[in-house]
């Protein structure tokens, strides 16, 4: 698409444009930015190589013809397609993290992540003690690698049914030279764990009921959709993490399990357990815990 088309100038041109294009075509803004303008600046920014942080300085410098090309590339394939910004910029956010992302993997977006730096307290009581995590449907690796930087004294084994997540988890564990504290496994849940006992067990399972799966917006639809679909009621693999977790947990360990907007159906599969739930930005319906004290006691 030429420049000829367009009366461009500035980054303040394309913002402006930017912003009108991902409003008419209504998309759905869920893998990072809240807003049309939010990702407009982020998608614009990242394209001519500027600060993500800061467009004011930027807002009037005048563009190359090839720069007024790539720009209007991009705004063009997340407006027409509606392909998610993180997959047409090769990378996702997670607080002050960044992650490599591709299509093998769903963009990295977890509440789990907001109460890791502040290391799962009060339910964590020494975290120096914690030495064994495990995290199940690693996906892009983000969680691991967050983990292994709280818990310092931790190794962490990261489990994926996807051979495709885990090659892209191995390229951020290596970015964040974490290869001796952080364990990829290719496995169905448990099946090819280790037989160890845990301090805590993670994880950010597909829990998407199958209505609300064949409602998903379209930018959803380029994401794995293994990665994603939870059944029924959205607690199939849930179900199967509860139900194996008591006997790999240390007698103080917990498990904590993100399952996003489906607590009804959570509280129904679990009514027996009387779930805790945890604080996050979204409230206090996104991320339930589980002792290993209350596991094991409905296993005997």
């Amino acid at each position: 698409m030429s420049t000829t088309n367009f009366p461009f100038q500035t980054l303040r041109d394309l913002l402006r444009y930017a912003v009108t294009r991902f409003n008419t075509e209504q998309l759905f803004f869920g893998h990072g930015s809240a807003n049309a303008l939010d990702e407009a600046a982020y998608l614009l920014l990242h394209t001519l190589k500027l600060p993500l942080d800061k467009i004011d300085p930027f807002l009037d410098a005048r563009l190359l013809p090839e720069e007024i090309n790539a720009a209007i590339a991009v705004i063009e394939r997340r407006a027409s397609d509606r392909v998610p910004a993180s997959y047409i910029t090769k990378e996702a956010w997670l607080g002050t993290y960044n992650f490599y992302v591709d299509e093998r993997v769903i963009v990295p977006r977890s509440f789990i992540a907001e109460l890791i730096p502040e290391r799962f307290s009060p339910w964590v009581q020494d975290p120096e003690e914690v030495s064994d995590i495990l995290e199940l449907c690693t996906g892009s690796g983000c969680l691991p690698i967050m983990l292994a930087d709280a818990f310092y004294n931790a190794q962490v084994d990261a489990v994926d049914i996807s051979k495709d997540a885990l090659a892209v988890a191995r390229k951020n564990v290596q970015t964040y030279e974490l290869e001796d504290r952080i364990s990829l496994i290719e496995s169905d849940l448990y099946s090819n764990v280790p037989d160890k006992l845990y301090d805590m067990i993670i994880t950010n399972p597909p829990y998407v009921n199958s209505n609300s799966m064949s409602k998903l917006p379209q930018e959803y639809l380029h994401e794995p959709q293994i990665a994603l679909a939870g059944g029924d009621d959205g607690m199939d693999l849930v179900r199967k993490i509860v139900a194996g977790a008591g006997k790999r947990l240390k007698p103080n360990g917990i498990l904590m399990v993100e399952i996003g907007n489906e607590r009804v159906f959570a509280e129904e599969a679990f009514a027996e357990y009387g779930l805790t739930w945890l604080s996050t930005s979204a409230g206090d319906d996104m991320v339930f815990m589980l002792t290993a004290e209350q596991l094991q006691d409905s296993e005997s």
